[in-house]
């Protein structure tokens, strides 16, 4: 099966402005898109966490996505661009918001629960990132001094 949305036409700046609008409507407070040279790279929305703020950064990795249409051989020529790649990762992004969103509507979870990886912390990083640099070693598995 070829990856998800893959002959999408609907441009980033479209996909973005819904994510706004289905993040808006779950509560954001503020939605902003982060951009390098001109193209959006993240989506960072902030909540009311209990009287606080509480930041997130969802990013959407083109470069993969270029990468996996790239490697899918039911993928035709045409749609192995970086732009197309672009197209496609906000795409996936934002089913995977609307995915998210709908597990909190129906109360299997809270919204910072289903989003804490991508919880900014106060050196910038995401909680994933801090993890995945085991600079918060939280979780179980792995080595640890006693073995």
């Amino acid at each position: 099966m070829a990856i998800l949305n893959y002959t999408t036409k609907i441009d980033p700046i479209k996909t973005i402005g819904e994510i706004q609008g289905i993040l808006a409507k779950h509560g954001a407070c503020s939605v902003s898109t982060e951009f390098a040279n001109s193209i959006p790279i993240g989506v960072n929305f902030a909540i009311d966490f209990n009287g606080d703020f509480l930041n997130f950064k969802l990013p959407s990795n083109a470069e993969g996505v270029y990468q996996a249409l790239q490697k899918d051989e039911q993928v035709p020529a045409r749609y192995k661009t970086q732009e197309q790649a672009r197209r496609v990762a906000w795409r996936i992004t934002k089913n995977w918001v609307e995915a998210q969103l709908a597990i909190v509507e129906a109360r299997l979870a809270t919204l910072p629960e289903v989003f804490l990886p991508y919880a900014i912390t106060r050196n910038g990083q995401t909680l994933y990132q801090l993890v995945e640099q085991k600079k918060l070693p939280l979780l179980t598995g792995g080595r640890t001094d006693e073995q």
